[in-house]
């Protein structure tokens, strides 16, 4: 008998996805190359996946072959003693490491600039795509180049950070989707005992420092960890709060007439470049929508978690349906009640919002 088809919702944090086609788990980066050339020569659509953080499969599944990034590896560029070269590292992953093993790796070793970073589910490989981040971090902060295989050129090409065009959940790789496989990423990372400077006022007042202030690595990895599951942020398989994609819309970015229209008491950052950041949580909770709202629709089986607003959550037995509804609901609403279009993070794969 043949084997059972691979269903996507036992490989992303959703847990919401159909069967693939075809699976292939390439655990070295000749077998990552080697499986999407392959794919791509014979016209067969390819899903790279790494942690599965950042998806919403449809419940079709994915009609091609889905690559699972299983390559590992984390080296430090110097044979010393704390890996320190002037006072820092740079430290080649590869791309299907556990993010947050890297950071627990770094702190352990006092590698400094990804400790509020903490928690982060998914691959390495990955953060560089979506320039994650949190608690005043971003990747692209310490990223000193990431090494990928091009899809169109068919080869393997390194971009220097200044190069991926990293900006607010955005890369070179982000706009130009499908394009480039990573394979490692270089950080720099500087060495010490002390995190960097906080840049986060509710992480600064939970480690009870000034703000850009410091604190031991490893106080700000576990207050980062403890705030994080207080929202329901880091992966637990008996909390449905965390049967999520994480955030599920971006902060959206205003025009002047836009951010004027908006309550006084409506979050505002000004931009460099004139426009103003607001709170996508902010505007999803006063347009009406609180925690756990569709706990009441559809069954309950997909809902805002119950800790954060943010997040849409897999209750149990939801389908891809279900949570795409319920951020059709939510994304509509916000729109009609402040002019404001929120836009998705999570990548749909055969699915639309």
């Amino acid at each position: 008998m043949p084997d059972a088809p691979v269903l996507l919702r036992d490989h992303t944090t959703l847990r919401l996805g159909g069967p693939a086609r075809e699976w292939v788990r390439a655990t070295s980066e000749q077998e990552l190359v080697d499986a999407v050339a392959e794919a791509d020569d014979a016209g067969t659509p390819v899903l790279v996946l790494g942690g599965g953080s950042n998806l919403v499969v449809a419940d079709a599944g994915f009609e091609g072959r889905v690559v699972e990034v299983a390559t590992r590896g984390i080296s430090a560029d110097t044979d010393g003693e704390d890996g320190a070269v002037c006072g820092g590292v740079v430290v080649r992953v590869a791309a299907g490491e556990g993010w947050d093993d890297l950071v627990a790796t770094a702190v352990e070793r006092g590698w400094v600039g990804v400790e509020a970073l903490s928690g982060i589910p998914g691959s390495v490989g990955a953060t560089p795509i979506q320039n994650v981040g949190a608690y005043g971090q971003e990747v692209s902060q310490t990223i000193a180049s990431v090494r990928v295989w091009d899809r169109t050129l068919r080869g393997v090409r390194t971009f220097a950070a200044a190069e991926c065009d990293f900006g607010y959940r955005h890369s070179r790789f982000k706009g130009d989707p499908g394009r480039h496989v990573v394979l490692t990423v270089d950080f720099q990372l500087p060495v010490g005992t002390l995190g960097a400077p906080m840049a986060y006022a509710e992480l600064a007042r939970t480690l009870g420092v000034e703000l850009h202030g410091r604190a031991p690595l490893a106080d700000v990895r576990a207050a980062v960890l403890g705030l994080r599951a207080g929202k329901g942020m880091v992966l637990d398989a008996d909390d449905h709060d965390t049967w999520s994609a994480g955030s599920f819309f971006t902060n959206p970015f205003l025009t002047a007439e836009q951010a004027a229209a908006l309550p006084d008491d409506a979050p505002r950052w000004q931009q460099p470049d004139g426009r103003t950041k607001s709170s996508a949580a902010w505007l999803i909770e006063h347009a009406g929508f609180r925690r756990g709202h569709g706990r009441d629709l559809r069954g309950g089986r997909a809902s805002l978690s119950t800790k954060h607003t943010l997040a849409l959550t897999n209750r149990g037995g939801a389908s891809a349906d279900d949570l795409l509804a319920l951020a059709r609901e939510v994304r509509d609403g916000v729109e009609a009640a402040y002019g404001v279009r929120l836009v998705n993070e999570p990548v749909l794969v055969g699915c639309e919002l």
